[in-house]
């Protein structure tokens, strides 16, 4: 990656990856605002400024802001995590002035129109009753809420009906003058682009972007943070819907890329110990695997299935199985040498991607404050050993650290109590 890093007078940082033999580029304004930073009472409120962006700014209308990127062939779009938010593009690399200028204007200068808010806000709300309506979102949601109880990583990003009613324009005004300021905004471009000419109209778009006040901060999760053991719905679905969660640590810890290997070998992927077993020997699911999600202080080993109904608690018993196994078992050097090749063959196959590219600088500056090259991510990858696998499983795979969330048409006290005592064998 040829990357070059620099920033404007105001202080927002702007890094651009060159790939001059692509014909495409792709732009993210990244913002250091999302779902844990919100009071309770607000909950939703980062998500919900992130759609209003789209509907009109003082010199666009909502039609002019997709009109003018997807009228060129281009694709425009954003998203809201927990500790981001990042409105981004695609487009032919002639069209970069144009599609920046887009981007650029939603941040600054949106209008937040009392009737476009409304209009949202039932928006948001039939997005709301659609996931509820998603036995695999659903029983994530839930996850999420045990696994850091009462604390706001485990609150939807999205929201909740009675929080989305109370907010009004004035409360997006402030929210947006507080977070989107230039110390807490990252602009990230890859792709057939000049570093300098990127600052430029950086500069230039967004000079009246406030260097004041600082960047937001969040609530830590810490060991006073409880986690929940189980939560179980009845709903009438076809397939019964499993989510367990092992709580680690953060990104920032160094075993980091000894959970991507670990995760590798256990579920990521058809050639995994999980769809193997669960799948491919013992046909409970169509869909099983395993996935890390982590925080800046705080993260999760999670696993999802989709399972045959009257046989979750024979797959629960599957998956624990191997969980121990894992653990128990040190991993042959063979099967190590598979998940790295996998683990780095995926990050390269990544890269040639623009946007994927973007995602990482983005990513990288904002979360991490620093751009990582990913040859440093594959030299770490490469030195994981058995060891670091075998004492990272045996920290990882306890019952202190274990939630699960299942979404089923029927949840007997007899098979909550079996489930249970599975669970306890970690």
């Amino acid at each position: 990656m040829q990357v070059r890093q620099s920033k404007t007078d105001n202080g927002i940082r702007v890094v651009t990856s060159m790939m001059d033999h692509v014909q495409s580029v792709a732009l993210g304004i990244w913002v250091g605002i999302g779902s844990r930073y919100e009071p309770v009472q607000a909950s939703g409120i980062s998500h919900f400024t992130e759609h209003l962006l789209f509907k009109g700014t003082r010199r666009r209308s909502q039609r002019d802001i997709s009109q003018t990127i997807e009228g060129r062939g281009g694709y425009l779009n954003a998203f809201t995590g927990e500790e981001a938010t990042c409105y981004y593009a695609r487009v032919g690399y002639n069209q970069l002035r144009q599609s920046l200028d887009v981007l650029t204007d939603m941040y600054v200068n949106s209008r937040f129109d009392k009737d476009e808010i409304q209009k949202e806000r039932g928006v948001i709300t039939e997005e709301i009753m659609m996931y509820h309506d998603q036995p695999r979102h659903l029983v994530s949601e839930m996850l999420m809420n045990i696994l850091w109880k009462d604390h706001p990583v485990g609150r939807p990003i999205i929201g909740t009906r009675e929080t989305l009613s109370t907010m009004k324009r004035k409360t997006f005004i402030e929210f947006t003058k507080k977070n989107y300021v230039a110390k807490n905004t990252v602009v990230a471009i890859a792709g057939n682009v000049k570093h300098d000419v990127c600052v430029e109209y950086v500069q230039d778009m967004m000079k009246k972007v406030s260097e004041k006040p600082r960047a937001p901060v969040f609530t830590a999760v810490n060991a006073s943070v409880n986690q929940g053991r189980t939560a179980f719905l009845e709903k009438n679905v076809e397939q019964t819907h499993l989510a367990i969660g092992l709580r680690s640590f953060g990104y920032q810890d160094k075993r980091r890329h000894t959970l991507r290997i670990l995760n590798a070998i256990f579920g990521e992927n058809m050639s995994s110990r999980l769809f193997q077993i669960v799948r491919e020997k013992h046909g409970l699911a169509y869909s099983v695997h395993s996935s890390i999600q982590l925080f800046k202080d705080s993260g999760a080993l999670m696993i999802a299935a989709g399972l045959d109904r009257d046989r979750k608690v024979k797959a629960l018993e599957l998956i624990v199985n191997e969980l121990v196994r894992i653990k128990e078992r040190p991993v042959s050097k063979a099967e190590l040498r598979r998940a790295k090749d996998y683990a780095i063959g995926q990050m390269r196959l990544g890269l040639e991607s623009t946007s994927h590219q973007m995602m990482w600088l983005g990513d990288n500056l904002l979360s991490r404050r620093k751009f990582t090259p990913p040859e440093e991510t594959i030299e770490l990858l490469s030195r994981v050993t058995v060891a670091d696998v075998a004492k990272l499983a045996s920290q990882l795979i306890r019952h202190s650290k274990v939630s699960l969330a299942m979404v089923s048409p029927e949840v007997s006290k007899q098979d909550q109590a079996r489930m249970k005592t599975i669970l306890g064998r970690l």
